[in-house]
């Protein structure tokens, strides 16, 4: 069998959470966080192979949390995602705080990674069902070799990814006849309002959505080869900002958009009915705690998940 490696994006600053690493609280009985759930559904479907991206001030904390804990049942990895690590000839702009997005953050794994990998975010939950089939596609259908990069992604059900705390942003997706991609589009303050949903673009225009369309929630299956493209991608992303743009960021569904587009990749939308919940506020903390009690009393977790 084809090796798979789990990729999980946890270097994020977590500003909405009230300054705290919301990828570190817990909410399971046994002080389980939101990735021990992941990690568990990832290596139960055969992923096998875990790297974690973080940031090196989150590294004593991160092992001491979960890196060690993991270690006993996975082969565990580390990359580590920067401000400044950026290519040759580029500067960390004045004023800029946070990294530089999902794009950064995988193409930090390069050289780590060896094998097909699927990339997820630490502090959501997806549920067991997307990575069984991302898994099966990855290691029965994915061509690895193929000049096109062949790609999957969970497609995930637009009303079943809301926080009833605030809004969220997901990738908006558009599919062709035979299940693929055709584009996705990074969609901004989606929430529930007045009995239906809103939403904006990067510029805060209204655009429309609907409950039942398939969002991206960065669970995306990606061959080894695409990292290169995320390497020269890079460079190309810095030179196009303006001067004083301090914020923008180099996006994984932004960079799939365009590589669909151009005819380089050919992304295969696996869908799933799970429900995703994740702690993007604060105050979804408590309902994040209630949901895995209610899986655990529904028997599709063990109380002390790694007994």
């Amino acid at each position: 069998m084809r090796d798979t490696a789990l990729v999980i994006m946890a270097a994020g600053i977590g500003s909405r959470f009230g300054g705290g690493i919301k990828q570190l609280e817990p909410v399971g009985p046994g002080g389980e966080i939101i990735m021990d759930y992941s990690i568990h559904d990832a290596l139960e479907a055969g992923f096998n192979r875990i790297v974690f991206i973080i940031r090196h001030d989150l590294d004593k904390d991160f092992r001491e949390i979960i890196g060690s804990r993991i270690e006993r049942v996975a082969d565990v990895a580390y990359a580590y995602q920067e401000l400044d690590a950026l290519p040759v000839g580029f500067t960390v702009p004045e004023g800029r705080k946070k990294p530089w997005g999902t794009g950064q953050a995988v193409l930090s794994v390069k050289g780590i990674v060896k094998e097909p990998f699927l990339v997820i975010n630490a502090d959501d939950y997806y549920g067991r069902e997307g990575f069984f089939k991302l898994h099966d596609y990855m290691v029965n259908q994915m061509d690895v070799n193929s000049d096109v990069h062949d790609m999957c992604m969970g497609g995930f059900i637009l009303a079943n990814t809301l926080s009833d705390n605030g809004s969220v942003t997901r990738g908006v997706c558009t599919l062709n006849a035979d299940g693929t991609l055709r584009e996705v589009t990074e969609t901004y303050g989606i929430e529930k309002k007045n009995g239906g949903i809103i939403a904006c673009d990067v510029d805060g225009n209204p655009v429309s959505v609907q409950a039942g369309q398939h969002v991206s929630m960065n669970m995306w299956g990606l061959p080894l080869r695409f990292l290169d493209e995320l390497e020269a991608g890079f460079p190309r992303f810095l030179s196009s900002r303006k001067e004083d743009d301090i914020k923008s960021e180099y996006l994984l569904p932004t960079i799939v958009d365009q590589l669909v587009k151009s005819g380089r990749a050919s992304v295969k939308v696996l869908e799933t009915k799970d429900k995703w919940f994740g702690v993007t506020y604060r105050e979804d903390k408590e309902t994040v705690v209630a949901a895995i009690r209610r899986l655990i009393a529904d028997g599709v977790y063990r109380e002390r998940l790694y007994d």
